[in-house]
């Protein structure tokens, strides 16, 4: 099967999975709290994304603050912040790949997660270098941390997009056409690349998050509509009160959010221990005080100046207008 076809194909593969996994995040998930406020609250099913709302359902957090939560899972940031858009979801979890959609306007981030390291460019056994990539057909999750991470690479290596067969595709198409060689490199992130491990333990990492941290950060983040955001402020804190408590929860006792988590995801804890070892942990009063101190709207600020260079910003914008610490830190008191 030539380039062409092979790109065309799996565009169109693409298309209809993102798709059904709008249609299937919306109609899925599990339900916590008795009675209360309802709140519909997406996430990704790993330790960043899912470890906090399985805490909050575990421990009774939801119904602590009044509320009742239904939990829907997606494969995305940007799916989560289209269905913030449309009105399926309240709340969500992105990772640092998709911030560009709320410093555009898209959405709000309500609460700053953690720093992750768990992005890589990963390529075929025998390609060792981003140079060894030029010409050859990569895999791409657009708008996301694995995006973010093999725009970096290229740059770093005085490349660009246009020096590859960029495809763009759906995490769970990778994994697959990864595995069949159908794909040479791949912009993708833990804890899926270790099913890809599994499968081609020969693979090698290009690039990583922490190749980059003197120059930006990678913080992931809780997102809302804006429309919640400025019509429903009091269910807007009961929320981010269940977070901070999860967040203290997650930091005092993190083996055990660990299998809690692991629980919710129905996989080995094991798995989850080591994919939450890519990432750095956060604690509310660390948050607290990067919020007060404006470290984090420096994080976000070297972030939108990446987006910007990308060209999913047309100029930067002020963490201000996105980014409610305030509230966040309210919702403490």
């Amino acid at each position: 099967m030539t380039s062409t076809l092979i790109r065309r194909h799996l565009s169109a593969t693409l298309a209809g999975l993102a798709a059904m996994a709008l249609l299937t995040a919306c109609d899925s998930g599990s339900a916590s709290g008795e009675s209360g406020e309802a709140v519909r609250f997406g996430y990704i099913g790993d330790f960043n994304g899912a470890s906090l709302i399985a805490i909050a359902d575990a421990k009774g957090l939801w119904k602590k603050h009044g509320l009742t939560a239904e939990s829907k899972v997606f494969t995305n940031g940007p799916l989560q912040i289209q269905a913030l858009g449309t009105d399926n979801l309240d709340f969500g979890y992105i990772g640092p790949g998709a911030m560009w959609l709320p410093a555009s306007g898209k959405a709000k981030v309500v609460a700053i997660n953690t720093l992750g390291n768990a992005d890589r460019v990963i390529a075929q056994p025998g390609i060792t270098s981003m140079k060894q990539l030029k010409g050859r057909t990569v895999a791409v999750p657009e708008g996301t941390s694995g995006d973010m991470i093999l725009t970096l690479a290229l740059k770093k290596a005085g490349m660009t997009k246009k020096d590859l067969k960029i495809v763009p595709m759906d995490p769970s198409t990778i994994v697959s056409a990864f595995s069949s060689k159908k794909v040479d490199g791949a912009g993708f992130w833990y804890p899926a690349l270790a099913t890809i491990k599994k499968q081609d333990p020969d693979l090698v990492e290009l690039a990583k998050d922490s190749d980059f941290k003197d120059d930006v950060s990678f913080p992931t983040a809780f997102v809302a509509g804006n429309k919640l955001v400025a019509d429903q402020p009091e269910k807007v804190k009961k929320v981010l009160a269940v977070l901070r408590d999860a967040i203290d929860f997650r930091s005092a006792h993190t083996d055990e959010a660990i299998a809690i988590t692991a629980n919710k995801l129905n996989i080995p804890a094991d798995q989850v221990k080591a994919d939450a070892a890519n990432n750095k942990l956060l604690s509310v009063d660390e948050l607290d005080t990067l919020t007060k101190d404006g470290t984090i709207d420096k994080w976000l600020k070297g972030m939108n100046d990446y987006f910007v260079e990308a060209g999913k910003l047309s100029r930067p914008a002020d963490p201000k207008t996105y980014y409610t610490g305030e509230l966040f830190m309210g919702a403490g008191k």
